[in-house]
């Protein structure tokens, strides 16, 4: 299983495999035809009221991947069994738009799909 997370403004490379969009909201200044995305998993993302609370504080971070996983836990099983079988095939690449590369629901959602495999 290979899980890579990259941010949705950095090129695309060969290796990325299946690119998967995992905000709930499209970045800003990204044009969806130069993308690059082969699915956007929006329903995967926290919910607004999560991503509002957490506001990449990362005194809130620990919090957050719990109320997170919690989330995980009752999404859309298809979604989460899809983006496993897909990094279990080709590799995935989970993009993400936040600026901070340690503190944000990639992360959360690649150890998630780590740890359910």
């Amino acid at each position: 299983m290979r899980i890579a997370i990259k941010r949705i403004y950095d090129p695309a490379a060969d290796d990325d495999g299946y690119r998967a969009l995992v905000d709930r909201i499209w970045p800003r200044g990204v044009a969806k035809q130069d993308a690059a995305l082969d699915a956007w998993y929006k329903q995967l993302a926290p919910s607004t009221e999560l991503r509002r609370w957490f506001g990449h504080d990362p005194a809130r971070w620990d919090a957050f991947c719990t109320r997170y996983r919690a989330e995980l836990d009752q999404a859309d099983a298809e979604s989460i069994d899809e983006l496993k079988a897909r990094a279990a095939d080709t590799g995935v690449t989970l993009l993400f738009a936040a600026r901070d590369t340690e503190y944000n629901n990639a992360v959360v959602l690649r150890r998630y799909l780590e740890d359910t495999a």
